[in-house]
């Protein structure tokens, strides 16, 4: 059988084909030198000054200025108790009356045999004048005058005592017994707190109490009213941590005049460690983390950026402060830096709105 050769045609057309492959000069063309790509729009913001509170935040409880238990001082029976529940009362204002027509009997025959003890003391004074009496006899009649007279008071003092009034102005509770009942000296009657002013206790880490003194403002924010702010000062740091959490107790004093604020209500505290006026501060979007460092991108006159380490301050919603590595008025790069390296050419956006968080008077937190 004859092999058939292919055709000439074809076997012209793939020699022209390895030709044109091997010619030389038939490169890639390359890139013109000293081409730069197009500038990278990013959004910018200005670095800015103003005052930085640094904040911490902490749970508390709030608590009565001052908290009685209304007791009775001696064993006798309820005959009054002429207080309204849950209402204020004053200082000084009676809350119970206890049976006294025992009591005020004794007083009654204490302050008459004082009156007799005195006479009888005048006379011997006047017996002893003429030397009929002797001054033995004198100085007797003066020590049962004064025997007497103490009788009187320690009868006025207990009879007083079936007289019960408020210590301190306050908002009273409720009746823990009924008129009638035979108190016993202790038992309670009901309970008196001051509410114009309270208290607010809530625990820190110690490694704050160095930032924490006597005097530092906090502000006080509850459950029941959450769009209201309630401000105060510190006024009791405890000299004793606890020594399983590490922790101290702070007791701030806060007014409460219209009496929003009861005693065991939550409380969402937080207290003023530092103020530092005209820091520095930029919107947190800003900053970027490599490994433990922070930095951001600072945009040039010539719309160039540099990357430039920063050491952070206090946090506030929205912005954080920048204590070393950059100063007010500079312009850094706030959204877009994912894109940029050293050196590169930027096209500036200015923000759209200003940031949340304005730093004049605003509140932050450690990092």
């Amino acid at each position: 059988m004859r092999l058939q050769r292919p055709p000439t045609f074809l076997i012209l057309a793939a020699g022209l084909v390895a030709a044109v492959t091997f010619v030389p000069g038939c490169k890639k063309k390359e890139s013109p030198k000293g081409f730069a790509p197009p500038p990278v729009p990013v959004e910018v913001a200005e670095a800015t000054r103003g005052d930085v509170r640094e904040t911490l935040h902490a749970l508390g409880t709030i608590e009565a200025a001052e908290r009685v238990k209304v007791t009775a001082e001696i064993d006798a029976i309820a005959r009054e108790l002429p207080f309204d529940e849950g209402r204020l009362v004053r200082k000084g204002q009676v809350l119970a009356v206890l049976n006294d027509s025992e009591l005020r009997a004794e007083a009654g025959r204490a302050a008459a045999i004082r009156d007799q003890a005195r006479l009888t003391s005048q006379r011997f004074d006047q017996l002893s004048a003429e030397k009929i009496a002797s001054s033995q006899d004198r100085d007797n009649a003066h020590a049962v005058l004064q025997v007497a007279e103490a009788n009187v008071r320690l009868a006025q003092a207990r009879l007083g005592k079936t007289r019960i009034v408020a210590p301190f102005s306050g908002v009273v509770g409720s009746r823990l017994v009924s008129p009638g009942v035979y108190l016993r000296a202790g038992d309670a009657i009901t309970e008196l707190a001051r509410i114009d002013t309270v208290k607010v206790a809530f625990a820190v880490p110690e490694r704050y109490l160095a930032d924490l003194r006597r005097g530092a403002g906090v502000t006080v924010t509850t459950v029941a009213y959450p769009d209201k702010k309630f401000t105060g000062a510190v006024n009791v740091v405890d000299p004793i941590l606890d020594p399983t959490t590490r922790s101290a107790r702070l007791t701030a004093v806060i007014p409460n005049p219209s009496g929003e604020l009861r005693p065991g209500m939550s409380a969402d505290v937080n207290a003023v460690l530092a103020e530092r006026p005209q820091a520095v501060t930029v919107p947190d979007e800003a900053v970027f983390a490599e490994g433990d460092r922070n930095f951001v991108f600072v945009v040039q006159p010539d719309s160039t950026v540099v990357r430039r380490a920063v050491k952070l301050g206090a946090r506030q919603p929205g912005r954080v402060e920048i204590v070393e590595g950059l100063q007010g008025g500079e312009k850094v790069v706030r959204a877009g830096h994912q894109k940029l390296f050293e050196g590169a050419k930027v096209a500036p956006v200015q923000s759209a709105a200003a940031p949340a968080g304005s730093p004049a008077g605003g509140g932050g937190t450690k990092p």
